[in-house]
């Protein structure tokens, strides 16, 4: 399947400011970039960084004061068939890759060893993949997807009182719950098809059978038609954008469409 994306970023800087964006389609195997650009205006030079875990693309730059422009667009085939979850095995922890291991781990939003007592009591006879999916399936059934319910500092044990957030909300949750049975859960900012309304969003993969594998709690776009452009503990590492001082945003625009292969 190929898709066109097209994200737009406007923002007012009073004065000139470091600013890391991640917003790139990442190149990884199950999907591949065929075209893209990035031009931001009413900025210094690019800076380009891998990123975390090696995949896909931080870009550094300054503003000037006044009005910044960041244009992407990229067409990306995504090639990712279904995969049942529930059916995969935990992979043991001796043989987790020494960049999988920290995934296992709390993290600042992700708090995932006060949640070890709650997975333990009500999933116990669950393992690996159907524990995984049961977890998810949890998350999805208990929380309310509540726009503007949360903000910056909420974390998953937040979350899990309030019973209600937006998709950071729903995959800090469900990776930390993921980690308290050390089960490898890292945080995923992609583009997503179908997704109402367009926006950046946050989901999950977990480490199972040897693999990496998208989860999605809120359940507002499929998985296989997601297109991912960061990696990380939290939402920390997968900001698409990182301001180092102020700005005001004026609009902000993501588009995701489904086109025809050539």
């Amino acid at each position: 399947m190929r898709v066109a994306i097209e994200a737009i970023l406007d923002y007012q800087f009073a004065e000139p400011t470091d600013v890391l964006l991640a917003v790139e389609a990442a190149a990884v195997p199950d999907q591949r970039v065929i075209t893209q650009s990035h031009i931001i205006d009413n900025a210094g030079p690019l800076t380009n960084k891998v990123g975390g875990s090696g995949i896909g693309r931080r870009t550094w730059t300054r503003t000037g004061t006044g009005r910044m422009l960041s244009t992407y667009r990229a067409t990306v085939d995504i090639d990712r068939p279904p995969v049942v979850i529930a059916n995969l095995p935990k992979s043991s922890l001796h043989s987790l890759p020494e960049d999988v291991l920290p995934f296992i781990w709390p993290s600042r939003y992700c708090e995932a060893d006060r949640f070890g007592s709650f997975v333990s009591g009500h999933f116990a006879d669950l393992e690996g993949g159907a524990l995984v999916q049961a977890l998810v399936d949890w998350v999805h059934d208990n929380l309310v997807y509540v726009p503007g319910s949360s903000n910056i500092t909420t974390t998953a044990a937040d979350t899990f009182v309030a019973q209600q957030g937006v998709c950071r909300d729903y995959a800090h949750l469900t990776a930390a719950l993921i980690r308290s049975r050390d089960i490898p859960a890292r945080l995923v900012s992609v583009y997503a098809l179908d997704l109402d309304p367009p926006d950046f969003h946050a989901v999950v993969e977990v480490w199972l059978d040897g693999a990496w594998h998208l989860v999605d709690a809120t359940g507002l776009a499929p998985v296989e038609t997601m297109v991912r452009i960061a990696v990380g503990r939290d939402a920390t590492d997968i900001a698409f954008m990182t301001i180092f001082g102020g700005a005001t945003m004026n609009a902000q625009s993501i588009s995701v469409t489904r086109v025809a292969d050539s």
